[in-house]
C-alpha cells in the first residue's frame, strides 16, 4: 500500500474531526435526553402512572422513522436505535417506580 496523499490526508483529518464533534453532540444531546425522561419516570411514579406508554411509543417511531426519511436516514435504523433508548428509559422508569 502506497502512503496517502497529503491532500487525501488533509481531508480524512477534517472529517475525522467533524465526526468527533458529532459524537460529543450526540453524548450530550443523549445525556440531556435521559434527564428529561427521568424527571417524567419520577412524574409517572408520584402519579402511579404506568411505565411504559405504549400508544406514545408507536406514535414517536412513526415521527422518527419520518425524520429519518427526510433526512436520508435508513428509518430501520432509525427505530433500531430508537427502540434502544426506549427500553433503556422504561427499564428507569421501572427502576424509580420500586
Amino acid at each position: 500500500m502506497t502512503a496517502p496523499q497529503p491532500e487525501a490526508q488533509a481531508l480524512l483529518g477534517g472529517l475525522r474531526r467533524s465526526i468527533d464533534n458529532l459524537d460529543a453532540i450526540l453524548v450530550h444531546t443523549l445525556a440531556e435526553r435521559f434527564r428529561c425522561t427521568q424527571e417524567v419516570g419520577h412524574l409517572k411514579a408520584a402519579h402511579d402512572l404506568p411505565p411504559a406508554d405504549p400508544e406514545r411509543e408507536a406514535r414517536q417511531v412513526e415521527r422518527l422513522r419520518s425524520l429519518a426519511r427526510e433526512a436520508g436516514l435508513d428509518p430501520e435504523f432509525a427505530e433500531k436505535f430508537l427502540a434502544f433508548i426506549i427500553e433503556e428509559v422504561i427499564r428507569h422508569h421501572e427502576r424509580i417506580r420500586s
